[in-house]
């Protein structure tokens, strides 16, 4: 198989690609991203990677055009959300499922040399050496990037300026959404860095210890969430039950748009068959 090279504008005119509710997701699977991301030439232009999930397609429905064009922008989408899957089969569409935290892990424990670099934007001191002591890494290189990146343009090119002075394979971004997409975005447009970015969040948390994940059955039972909302009820309470289950309103607007447009495709052939 040969490295991908495309841009997200070229990639979102193939077949590979979905839109679904607000957002945009490759038809890929977890084995084939892996595949792509390790594959691509690690002097190749930066591009970065994002991860969508219920609660970043919520707030890209509250009309902010800046994050659409964030996620519009990416080299590759996939889903982070089982319940997104879920809502896509309920659909009839077929959404694919590749876990940020579980491209990250694999990642980390089948594609990253121990001493090789990898940079990272985000985190902590403790989740940074946790990193390192599990995998045996030598060279890993940390930004400790400021809270409120958000509503602070000058940190955002800081964080770009690490990742130039400091070339890698893999770039994680971990300050959350959609700082670390606007991160990614600096990045990309610099056009003198290499590599690729994950915009990941807490995923490092995950791999440190620092934050338990959902065991496996509650994964696959997609209630992950569930376990999150328990584990952390204080910061985790409004994301899962006030902001998520607008998703439902979200789907609701897409599935009435789309008979729309279902009808509107059949009164055209109808036209075009009376020529």
């Amino acid at each position: 198989m040969t490295a991908i090279s495309e841009t997200g504008a070229d990639r979102r005119r193939g077949s590979r690609h979905i839109w679904f509710l607000n957002g945009g997701f490759d038809r890929i699977g977890m084995d084939t991203a892996f595949q792509r991301v390790t594959e691509r030439p690690a002097d190749k232009s930066f591009e970065f990677v994002v991860t969508p999930n219920v609660d970043h397609l919520v707030r890209i429905a509250r009309g902010n055009p800046r994050e659409a064009v964030l996620y519009a922008q990416a080299w590759l989408t996939v889903c982070d959300s089982r319940i997104l899957e879920l809502i896509a089969k309920i659909s009839g569409e077929k959404v694919d499922v590749t876990p940020g935290s579980d491209l990250t892990e694999r990642l980390f424990a089948d594609a990253i040399d121990p001493d090789e670099p990898v940079v990272v934007i985000g985190g902590t001191q403790s989740v940074i050496e946790a990193i390192e002591k599990r995998y045996g890494l030598t060279d890993l290189r940390w930004h400790d990037a400021p809270m409120g990146l958000k509503k602070n343009p000058l940190a955002v090119q800081d964080c770009a300026e690490f990742v130039f002075r400091n070339p890698s394979r893999f770039v994680f971004l971990c300050v959350g959404s959609p700082q670390q997409e606007m991160v990614a975005q600096a990045i990309r447009d610099r056009r003198d860095c290499t590599g690729i970015g994950f915009c990941v969040g807490a995923s490092l948390d995950f791999l440190a210890g620092k934050v338990s994940r959902a065991p496996r059955w509650m994964q696959k039972a997609r209630l992950e969430w569930l376990h999150r909302l328990a584990s952390e009820p204080k910061r985790m309470w409004r994301r899962y039950l006030v902001e998520g289950p607008k998703v439902l309103l979200l789907w609701l607007e897409w599935r009435r748009n789309r008979r729309q447009l279902d009808r509107l495709a059949r009164d055209l052939n109808q036209s075009f068959a009376s020529f």
